[in-house]
């Protein structure tokens, strides 16, 4: 018995899953925060030093800043049911919550923490902003030629929704595994 203890503390233990899994989360949750705080503090900066409809050439005619608060989605689509974006904002992020605990790949880690980010910092501004809660204005002020005007959250979502889009079309699942292959990538490979 005494050589059987010996074998068990000679074999090498291998490293707990915890720090990967630490590393995930600590990444989710930083772009999530870089995604929400950036967008709230742009979204103050032009609320405070811009007036509704001001327009400033940043390189034109490429970029302006073009104050507006858009009462619907994407192109103004929906602007008398501002309450149901509010709801799917909420819905999206808590689906994304449910999912963190499967992440397994940086990559999904990056596009996840953006998408948060990016509906909370929307939902925000639906829930805290004129005209009441839940009915809020989105502020918008990014303008680019021949494109809807949008904001960091906006920027934030459809980059998610790129990389997420590459992922899929790469065959790399939520939890780090490619698809068809049943096997984890090693890591720096995700």
């Amino acid at each position: 018995m005494t050589d059987e203890l010996a074998a068990d503390a000679a074999r090498p233990v291998p490293p707990p899953h915890r720090p990967r899994r630490a590393v995930l989360l600590s990444l989710f949750t930083g772009f999530a925060l870089f995604a929400y705080v950036l967008d709230q503090l742009t979204k103050l900066w032009v609320t405070s030093t811009m007036v509704e409809g001001e327009r400033i050439p940043v390189l034109p005619p490429l970029l302006h800043w073009y104050f507006i608060r858009n009462s619907g989605a994407a192109f103004s689509i929906g602007e008398n049911v501002t309450w149901v974006f509010s709801i799917i904002m909420a819905g999206v992020a808590i689906a994304i919550l449910l999912q963190v605990r499967r992440l397994g790949s940086a990559w999904w880690s990056l596009a996840l923490g953006l998408l948060l980010g990016g509906a909370l910092g929307n939902l925000t501004d639906r829930l805290f902003r004129e005209p009441s809660f839940g009915l809020g204005h989105v502020v918008d002020f990014i303008q680019l030629p021949n494109f809807a005007i949008f904001n960091i959250a906006d920027s934030a979502v459809v980059s998610a929704v790129a990389i997420i889009c590459i992922l899929t079309v790469r065959g790399i699942a939520l939890d780090g595994t490619r698809l068809g292959s049943g096997h984890k990538d090693k890591p720096g490979h995700d």
